[in-house]
């Protein structure tokens, strides 16, 4: 192989064995490093390495190039990504022999494979695939053996040119990959027959990717082919951003001729949907066209909540008792509301708990642990087997723990999410064993999510439902919890008393006066609130003003969050972050910087996590601060690395990664769910108007521990309070709740 002309980083050795294969042929693996140009890499030469990528087929004791980069993986150490590879080809004798003598051509010994060679020559892999008859010329070879020999050279060189083939098509190598190992010998009858057909197989691959393919390369398909396949592309883009459950004819329709440029006839929607729901992707109930993955998870959820509405509930002959002994204990008086919450959740095998800030629910969480324990007279370390402290991000889950001194994990941490491959480990083929589950921040949980986690529970589970209605829907498909509370089946127990802090602590007040849409003096100040009325167009001034005044009141930059509706414009957040690293965190001799794109990131700036990495226990939504920044050329792996502090958790990034994270200053009040700060500040525009809206306030406000700022204009915040026209879901779980007609027996 020629090297001189290729820049790229690259390993070259011996593939020794495998550690891990998935079906999709991502290999985890050891490999003998005989060369590499990746200076960091040179102490591993004559070494082994551990590597990680995709491959259509490896075999002991080969020779490859692996082009990628060596990572730090912060469980597993020093690895190398392969981004694609290249099998060395054997071109002196003794390495023909070796490769014939290999596990790959079976029935041929080293013995046979000398005879080869000395026979056919340097040059002997070549006459085998020109003409197999050439084989006869080695003595003793049989016409079987020669056959055996032929095929496994043809099939092993004709893999080879369908990753080409596929690579030159426009495919990346990762997808090349994909593609090849899941068809094999028939890649190219697939793709010639339709192309799109990847995309069902294949969930990894995308349609604007295949679509730009067929474009670029003018390959001819049939239109119906590929208007089926930007149905189920749309359906799916649709409901995760929409947040519906179900869609309609129509809009299907519009986005189909949207995306394709022209206009589509609905009949001939219709009938390609009917194709796709022949086909169990789509199911049809009436008007309404579900993915099939969305309608099966809600019947998912509902058939689990009718068994656990049937179940005969738990029964404590000592439960007042122990209570009043818990009372003691905690020095602490619960209400009626509570002691009801702590008695059915207890009880009942599914129970709500629901209300807005300050009315106790984290009281609650920690009296049910502990009186769970006292009741079934085990430890609470015991304990930690049988229940399980739940929410949909790391923050959550880490207030969680801290409020009830009992380890607590984020839903996909408790599955066993696996990143590669986008399943959880835990389903109902390997459930988890826990008796007793309490999900906090419910509100945050779409219908997948809550589909996957109930399938990974056994029968015998109570499940505790904790969350505020008010809030934002999740991201995700479905308004889970607010369709739980309207169907009346379940028992919900409202808390509505407010533990305030002190006397004149406004902010539940505020939070309830929102709720219920009768907002009083919110202009005046309060112990805890601030309204600091200016015009929208003095918001940049008067922001940084206020928050170094709060940075002079002693708050730790930290624990003090700006939010905002929206991304764009002068006060949106793409700009006000800039605006507030200045103040934040200002350019110094000490610290060092790296400009990513238009971004500059400074040691000891917050940082927002944008995506899911659960082997580094962190997710998107966290804040983090840059610890240190060190350039390439002071780092082992050779790039420029960022290592951010999540809470006391180190991850280190590379180029690659810097695309997750973005400054954290001001973060989006989507992005704040699931998270307190100790002072939280909210400018407020009347150009935010199309985001301002009642559950979008209410989300933001109810973020403040300590200290409220608001900061703009007083009409936009009086509008966004009355304005309850949020984009109104398509969900189907309440109407098929109330279909189900079980009702929980009322204790």
């Amino acid at each position: 192989m020629d090297m001189g002309d290729s820049m790229e980083n690259f390993i070259m050795g011996t593939y020794k064995q495998s550690i891990f294969e998935s079906d999709k042929g991502y290999v985890i693996g050891l490999f003998k490093v005989k060369d590499t140009d990746i200076e960091s890499m040179k102490d591993y030469v004559n070494k082994l390495i551990t590597f990680t990528g995709y491959f259509h087929e490896l075999n002991e004791q080969e020779n490859y190039y692996f082009f990628g980069e060596e990572v730090v993986h912060p469980k597993y150490g020093h690895q190398f990504k392969v981004d694609h590879y290249e099998r060395v080809k054997p071109e002196d004798k003794d390495g023909i022999v070796e490769f014939l003598a290999s596990d790959l051509f079976k029935g041929v010994g080293e013995k046979l494979a000398v005879s080869i060679v000395n026979t056919l020559g340097e040059n002997a892999l070549d006459r085998i695939l020109e003409d197999k008859s050439n084989l006869l010329l080695v003595p003793k070879m049989t016409m079987k053996k020669a056959d055996s020999i032929y095929d496994t050279l043809s099939k092993y060189e004709e893999s080879h040119k369908m990753i080409v083939y596929l690579t030159e098509l426009g495919f990346v190598m990762r997808d090349a990959l994909l593609i090849y190992n899941t068809y094999k010998g028939n890649t190219m009858m697939i793709l010639e027959h339709n192309i799109y057909r990847v995309l069902e197989d294949i969930e990894e691959i995308s349609f604007p990717k295949v679509d730009k393919i067929v474009r670029d390369k003018e390959l001819t398909i049939d239109s119906d082919l590929r208007i089926k396949a930007c149905i189920f592309y749309m359906m799916k883009e649709l409901t995760y951003k929409n947040g519906d459950t179900y869609l309609n004819l129509g809009e299907i329709t519009e986005a189909v001729s949207s995306y394709l440029g022209y206009d589509v006839d609905s009949k001939l929607v219709e009938e390609l949907l009917c194709e796709l729901s022949g086909e169990r992707k789509v199911e049809i109930e009436g008007e309404k066209y579900y993915l099939e993955e969305i309608f099966e998870a809600e019947y998912t959820i509902i058939e689990k909540i009718r068994f656990l509405l049937q179940k005969k509930k738990k029964k404590y002959k000592n439960f007042e008792e122990e209570l009043e002994l818990l009372e003691k204990h905690n020095q602490i008086s619960y209400n009626e509301k509570q002691k009801e919450a702590i008695k059915k959740a207890l009880t009942n095998n599914i129970v709500i708990i629901t209300g807005g800030p300050g009315t106790g629910k984290t009281t609650i969480i920690k009296a049910i642990v502990e009186l769970y324990t006292t009741l079934n007279q085990i430890s609470l370390k015991d304990a930690t087997n049988e229940i399980a402290l739940l929410a949909p991000t790391g923050r959550a889950s880490k207030r969680m723990a801290e409020s009830t001194n009992f380890p607590a994990s984020t839903i996909h941490r408790f599955l066993k999410w696996n990143r590669e491959t986008n399943h959880f480990a835990i389903n109902e083929y390997n459930p988890d064993f826990s008796k007793l589950i309490i999900i906090d921040e419910v509100s945050m949980i779409d219908i997948p999510l809550m589909d996957s986690l109930l399938r990974g529970l056994t029968n015998n589970i109570q499940v505790v439902l904790v969350g505020d209605s008010n809030q934002l829907p999740s991201v995700g498909p479905g308004m889970l919890l607010k369709d739980l509370i309207d169907s009346e089946l379940i028992d919900v127990i409202k808390l509505d008393y407010l533990y305030r802090q002190k006397e004149d602590s406004y902010i539940p007040e505020l939070a309830c006066e929102i709720r219920e849409d009768c907002l009083g003096d919110f202009l005046s100040t309060r112990d805890d609130y601030l309204f600091l009325t200016c015009s929208s167009s003095s918001i940049t001034v008067n922001l940084p003003k206020i928050c170094n005044q709060i940075l002079e009141h002693g708050y730790d930059y930290r624990r003090i969050q700006v939010m905002a509706p929206m991304y764009a414009g002068v006060n949106g957040i793409d700009n006000l972050n800039k605006v507030l690293q200045e103040v934040f965190n200002p350019p110094s001799k000490t610290k060092n910087e790296l400009k990513v794109g238009d971004v500059i990131f400074r040691e000891q700036d917050k940082v927002l996590q944008l995506v899911n990495l659960p082997d580094e226990n962190v997710f998107n939504g966290d804040i983090g601060v840059i610890e240190s920044i060190r350039r390439a050329n002071t780092t082992k792996s050779g790039k420029n690395e960022i290592t951010i502090d999540f809470d006391g958790n180190l991850v280190t990034y590379q180029p690659k990664d810097f695309g997750n994270i973005k400054h954290g200053f001001i973060i989006s009040i989507h992005k704040s769910q699931g998270s307190e700060f100790d002072v939280v500040v909210m400018p407020l525009s009347i150009a935010y108007q199309r985001m301002l809206y009642r559950k979008l306030i209410y989300t933001g406000i109810t973020r403040a521990k300590k200290k409220l700022i608001l900061i703009g204009e007083p009409e936009a915040f009086s509008y966004g309070v009355h304005n309850v026209q949020e984009n109104v879901r398509k969900t189907d779980l309440l109407q098929k709740l109330l279909d189900s007609s079980i009702k929980e027996e009322k204790v």
